[in-house]
């Protein structure tokens, strides 16, 4: 197994963060879950996690998706939500803001790395769909196995070929994904 990190996470300055007054706090990456608690105050009325990963970097969350996409975890908030704030990365997807009318705060983005050597392997693991789309600039033709449909999506988008998808987020899907597709 050789380990090539593609992409690095930078915090993005925004200060403290007032959560009082916020009926959901919906989190969509472990990263923005541990870059929030960093500097979040007060307390919202409920916390919602795209997967069990994201929910264990918080700490105590209501809600856990069943299926680890925005799709998913809209599918399981009430309606109506009422004051809804979404944290995570620069760049983010808007489904939740768009269908919620959420207020968005940008906590991190993530750039990309360039390896010194491209990594050799029979495929590589790609956890976001960032680590993705940096893989194509160093190893454009190694298979993949996706941590989930986002990153799947944008793999395939990207020009990869994706040999299978985690069925469930974190290590344990992957390392079943990983077995599926030798």
């Amino acid at each position: 197994m050789v380990v090539c990190p593609l992409v690095e996470v930078e915090p993005i300055e925004t200060g403290p963060l007032e959560l009082d007054g916020y009926d959901w706090l919906l989190l969509t990456s472990a990263a923005g879950a541990e870059e929030l608690r960093k500097r979040a105050s007060g307390r919202p009325g409920k916390v919602a996690a795209i997967g069990r990963a994201t929910a264990e970097a918080w700490g105590e969350v209501d809600l856990v998706a069943s299926v680890s996409t925005q799709e998913g975890l809209l599918a399981e908030l009430p309606r109506p939500s009422g004051r809804v704030l979404f944290a995570g990365a620069e760049g983010a997807r808007r489904l939740i803001v768009d269908e919620l009318g959420a207020d968005f705060v940008a906590l991190y983005r993530t750039t990309p790395l360039v390896p010194d050597e491209a990594p050799e392997g029979d495929l590589a693991v790609v956890a976001s769909p960032s680590a993705a789309c940096a893989l194509v600039a160093v190893a454009p033709a190694m298979p993949v196995v996706s941590i989930g449909p986002e990153t799947s999506a944008a793999a395939k988008q990207a020009g990869l070929v994706v040999l299978a998808e985690a069925e469930e987020p974190g290590l344990d899907g992957l390392v079943r994904a990983v077995s599926k597709a030798g």
